[in-house]
């Protein structure tokens, strides 16, 4: 798992006025030892976090200055500032913290001065902000000074009268301003933010100010902005148009607000209750409470109105020891059945959330309440109550509801309803499991079907509060019943979570009333002997889905049961030993081996062999018939928790034999993990030898030998070396010629692998192993062949081993060679045979990227461009790429002109798409970033040409109705003659009778155009020409269409990566740039006309991709 990277914490500094700036500049001492100059010297900084720094030292300062005794002027004129400094910043930033952090250390001497300069501060500003849109900074700052700051608590206090007048002020007319901009989504979801966090600090300001319950006179301007808020609260909490996070919060604000005004409090609960019941009596309540809350006294309240009041009746009334009394324990029972009630006519989801949480809360409350109740109430919370039957309804009617949280709620509410029960249980300290509601439930639940998931998530509670041996006692052979359903995926993290809550709680249970170790027989009969049977004869989901969830997590719990497991199944592997379809008892052995390894239970395979298993054994799982068995034995071997443990030589000798019998898999996927897993092996080896590097270097030769290593680190290096030399024998060695695709990926991805993980040496850095060391001539020339091949997959691989070569590497040393290379790499640019075309592409690449073109290229070179030592390789890239697309060009240009007069010739002897495909293979690899701009943009202009020129010799064919022609056998005259009325539809361009009759080219010593078409009059249905090797070329319009439509592919694709891959000019005269806006017109005019003509559905497809790379581009 790698390391998340910390981001840098990003403070604003804090500023203060012009006034406050002048004022400490009046104040400063010449020494710059006084509060005013260290505030002064803190304020003129611009990084915040050096202004935490300075806000630190504050405090300590005035330590000192409180030694004199006094508060002068200037420490009172410092404190009001920094009041101001405060109020002034932001409530995220991390000063505004630790200044109210340091202010909450202020010697007690000073604290009236710096109440009086906070409480003259926050009333200039609730006094002065009239700006709606500023009324949230000044909320803000009322809640920072309520949230762990001494001076702040104290100024509100102070200002009460003010800040209850300011909260109701704000949030009147922050919610006409909402009810203004109906409609306006982004501005009412931060008026509704404004009006949630509005109703938040007003609920803080009545919990956190000290002596609030002694409320003034019912006439007195406090007690009138209480009923004001009230009023607002209600309000909000029916108005369905809110956030129904407003609505819930109004109604935690309403309950409270009541709560704190009204008188006696013992009457609380009977009026909320009436409340709740829809059932007040107007004559029995106080007048302001009417008007503030008539809406809620009426018989027609909301669903969601009601819902909101009881979450605030469970969260802001006080159950804790039953305080309330019989009143409050009639309250808990009618706030239940009003739940139970909405929960039968609330259909939205948001609200179904609500009521599941209100609902979890109320059985928390319950708790509180049971634990010093009543008989009666108690009665009425038993197990057999009916209000624990209606919970248990709603329990088994939402424990698969498709919100994951509601599922989470209803879990609690049946862990709860266990704990309500316990604790109404009339006799106390009885047996929870021997009752009656227990036993019912318990069998109930196991009656269900598995495939419910609700069942494992209560089972597994059951679990907590019973124990296992009572359900054990009920179903001997759950534990096998829970692994049969581990083949289906939806329930596996259920099954296996159950499980894991089982065993752990027999095994502690077990543990705890033994008197020897022999509990863990039992325990092994009951969790791991059908865990065993499940890895030899379970099915192949089965088997995957319980090593992947369940192993692990029993032996994280007895990591000692893998030696039973050892046991057991090499006892069965000699008999059971799997064959292609099965894995077997040795299948099962690897598995448990493995997973226990990469746990960390086994820290060394050279151990395990040794107390475990054999390496006869091992290796018998390396050759199995099955592929999973050979790949968790290999898993075995190379996995490992710490990346740092040192390889074993029995590891090694292993891992040898494996390679011998195993790169020619025939499944993707087993060759995927075969090439990850020596992957994790050769990183394993990378990093545990800088350990012995570094053992090494420290080691004194009459040091004891470390437990480490068990050897001297330098013969463990030499044993590194010789391991991965061999292993890259035996890859070249399966590289030969005429082996199969399977055997050169695997070959060429585990040599890529090695050529990644041990790369070049820089500096000091010292590597165990490199690649290029074994790789000579005839390597080379292998990784050479393999470019050649028909697939492009191994084409790809070869190409990147090569390129993660060091450059100096390249085995051509003289002119020849290289020219050979290049020459070839033209011709099977040309060649009819698609594949050649990618394979030259490959070819250029790879001398473009060594600097290994040919001196004949000399007469293209370009000029060289100044740069520093970082750029001098992309410069050279970028200078051979441009050669060898001159070099490409220049050809391309000469066979579209012979193609204009012959497309019979060109199909035949020289299809121009590999020119094309090659040209765009070598723009791919180029950075953006082009120093030669002079010279690439008229090389992209004559590609621009060259390209609209081809397009035009190939797009008759494509655009005729019936481009197909003859299948490829259909090569006799007789076929050729039945042709003769789909080639009359296509327009004719060919100067040599083509599209009149179908031709077969004829053999004749060298090709002449002119004595080509003077020999058509005298063609008969079919002529014979012959082709660039020398032998007869039967040319069907099936051959002609495969050229034309290839080459309008890549002609497509070329210009889409012209546009996708050069910068663009603005305007003409522009320095920077290649393409102008201009010629981006052009192609994609070419794009809509071709796209809109095309008659052929491969070359429409493949135009369009190439549209789309232009269409990306537009949007720059």
């Amino acid at each position: 798992m790698g390391v998340k990277k910390k981001k840098e914490t990003q403070v604003t500094s804090l500023t203060v006025c012009h006034q406050d700036l002048e004022t400490l500049r009046s104040l400063a001492d010449v020494e710059g030892k006084n509060l005013a100059s260290l505030l002064l010297h803190c304020v003129q900084l611009t990084d915040g976090v050096s202004q935490i720094h300075y806000v630190k030292q504050i405090v300590p300062l005035l330590e000192k200055a409180n030694k004199n005794g006094k508060c002068d002027p200037t420490i009172r004129s410092c404190l009001d500032i920094l009041a101001g400094i405060y109020l002034s910043l932001n409530l995220k930033n991390p000063l505004k913290k630790v200044l109210a952090s340091s202010l909450n250390d202020l010697p007690e001497f000073f604290l009236t001065e710096a109440t009086q300069s906070f409480t003259s501060r926050l009333q200039e500003e609730l006094n002065t902000t009239t700006d709606l849109y500023s009324y949230r900074k000044v909320i803000d700052n009322i809640s920072s000074c309520m949230e762990n700051f001494d001076l702040g608590r104290s100024s509100v206090n102070n200002l009460l009268e003010n800040v209850l007048h300011y909260l109701q002020k704000s949030l009147i007319e922050i919610s006409e301003e909402n009810r203004k901009l109906a409609g306006n989504h982004i501005v009412q979801t931060q008026l509704m933010n404004d009006l949630l966090v509005g109703i938040r600090v007003s609920v803080m300001v009545v919990q956190k100010v000290q002596g609030f319950q002694r409320l003034h006179l019912k006439s007195s301007p406090t007690w009138q902005s209480m009923c004001g808020l009230l009023s607002i609260f209600t309000k909000f909490l029916s108005d369905d148009d809110l956030l129904q996070t407003i609505q819930s919060t109004s109604g935690l604000a309403v309950i409270l607000f009541i709560k704190a005004m009204f008188h006696p409090p013992e009457k609380i609960p009977d009026l909320i209750s009436s409340l709740l019941l829809r059932s007040v009596d107007h004559t029995s309540i106080p007048e302001w409470l009417l008007n503030c809350c008539r809406s809620l006294c009426c018989s027609d309240v909301s669903q969601s109105a009601l819902l909101f009041l009881c979450q605030g009746t469970l969260t802001m009334l006080d159950w804790q020891d039953g305080r309330m009394g019989p009143s409050g324990e009639a309250l808990l029972l009618d706030t239940v059945r009003v739940l139970f009630t909405l929960s039968s006519q609330i259909k939205e989801s948001t609200l179904e959330m609500f009521l599941s949480r209100i609902l979890a809360s109320w059985t928390n409350s319950a708790i509180q309440v049971l634990e010093s109740s009543s008989p009666r109430l108690k009665d009425c919370l038993n197990g057999n109550s009916d209000v624990v039957r209606r919970l248990l309804e709603y329990v088994y009617t939402h424990w698969e509801h498709p919100l994951d949280a509601l599922r989470h709620q209803t879990k609690i509410i049946f862990r709860n309803i266990l704990q309500m029960h316990q604790l109404a249980l009339e006799e106390s300290g009885s047996d929870l499991a021997a009752d009656g509601f227990i036993f019912q439930l318990t069998e109930s639940l196991l009656r269900l079907e598995w495939h419910s998931k609700g069942k494992y998530t209560c089972l597994g509670c059951l679990v907590d509060y019973i124990g296992i041996e009572h359900i054990l006692a009920l179903a001997k052979t759950i534990p096998s019943q829970i692994l049969e359903v581990m083949g289906d995926q939806s329930l596996v993290p259920y099954a296996s979570d159950l499980l894991e809550t089982m065993f752990k709680n027999h095994k502690s249970r077990l543990k705890s009333q033994a008197v020897d170790s022999t509990w863990i027989d039992k325990w092994h009969e009951t969790w791991v002997s059908p865990l065993l049977f499940i890895l030899c004869e379970g099915n192949l989901d089965q088997k995957s889905y319980v090593i992947d969830y369940y192993l692990p997590k029993l032996l994280n719990c007895n990591p000692e049961s893998l030696s039973y497991m050892v046991k057991i199944l090499q006892t069965s592997a000699d008999a059971k030993t799997g064959s292609y379809d099965s894995r077997g008892a040795l299948g099962a052995l690897m598995a448990c081996l493995r997973t226990a390894r990469a746990h960390g239970h086994l820290q060394s395979a050279t151990d395990a062999w040794r107390d475990l298993v054999s390496s006869a054994r091992i290796k018998q799982g390396l050759i199995h018939q099955h592929c999973q068995v050979r790949i968790d034995t290999l898993g075995l071997l190379c996995e490992s928790n710490r990346s740092t443990e040192i390889v074993s030589t029995e590891e090694m000798e292993c891992i040898q034999f494996f390679i011998t019998y195993n790169l020619n898999s025939q499944s993707p996927g087993v060759r995927q993990q075969i090439c990850s897993l020596l992957k994790k092996l050769f990183c394993r080896i990378q990093e545990s030898s800088q350990v012995l590097y570094k053992l090494e270097q420290s080691k004194s030769k009459h040091e004891p030998e470390n437990e480490l290593t068990r050897q001297h680190p330098s013969v463990s290096l030499q044993q590194y070396k010789n391991f991965m030399s061999s292993i890259c024998n035996s890859l070249f060695e399966a590289l030969f010629p005429g082996s199969s695709y399977p055997t050169r990926f695997s070959a060429l991805t585990i040599l890529g692998s090695i050529a990644e993980v041990f790369p070049v040496p820089e500096g000091r850095v010292q590597t165990v192993y490199q690649l290029s060391h074994d790789i000579d001539v005839g390597r080379f020339q292998t990784l050479m062949e393999c470019l050649t091949g028909t697939f492009e997959e191994v084409k790809i691989l070869a190409f990147d081993l090569l390129m993660k070569l060091p450059k100096t590497f390249v085995q051509f040393q003289d002119s020849e060679k290289l020219q050979g290379l290049f020459q070839a790499a033209l011709e099977l640019s040309t060649s009819t045979k698609p594949y050649d075309c990618v394979t030259a592409s490959y070819l250029l690449n790879f001398l473009i990227w060594q600097n290994a073109l040919p001196s004949s290229l000399s007469y293209l070179k370009t000029q060289r461009v100044a740069c520093g030592d970082g750029d001098k390789s992309a410069a050279l890239v970028e200078s051979n790429t441009l050669i060898v697309i001159k070099c490409l060009l220049e050809n391309l240009e000469e066979e579209v002109s012979r193609a204009e007069n012959s497309l019979l010739q060109a199909a035949a002897s020289f299809p121009m798409y590999g020119r094309v495909h090659c040209i765009t293979g070598a723009l791919r690899k180029l950075a953006l970033n082009l120093q030669l701009v002079s010279e690439w943009r008229p090389v992209v202009e004559k590609l621009l040409v060259t390209s609209y020129r081809l397009s035009a010799v190939v797009s008759p064919v494509i655009q005729s109705s019936s481009p197909e022609g003859l299948i490829p056998m259909d090569t006799d005259a007789e076929s050729a003659s039945r042709l003769q009325t789909i080639l009359n539809e296509i327009q004719p361009r060919d100067t040599n009778d083509y599209f009149n009759r179908a031709k077969i080219l004829k053999e004749c010593d060298s090709f002449d155009l002119e004595d080509l078409s003077a020999s058509v009059p005298n063609m008969d249905t079919s002529a014979e020409i012959k082709g660039k090797e020398g032998k007869t070329c039967d040319v069907t319009a099936q051959m002609v269409l495969v050229c034309c439509w290839r080459s309008m592919k890549e002609v497509a694709l070329l210009l889409g990566s012209l546009c996708q891959l050069l910068p663009m000019r603005s305007v003409p005269e522009s320095p920077d740039g290649l393409l102008t806006v201009e010629q981006v017109k052009e192609i994609g005019d070419y794009f809509k006309q071709h796209l809109l003509q095309s008659r052929h559905r491969g070359a429409f497809e493949l135009a369009y991709t190439g549209f789309v790379k232009l269409t990306e581009i537009l949007n720059r």
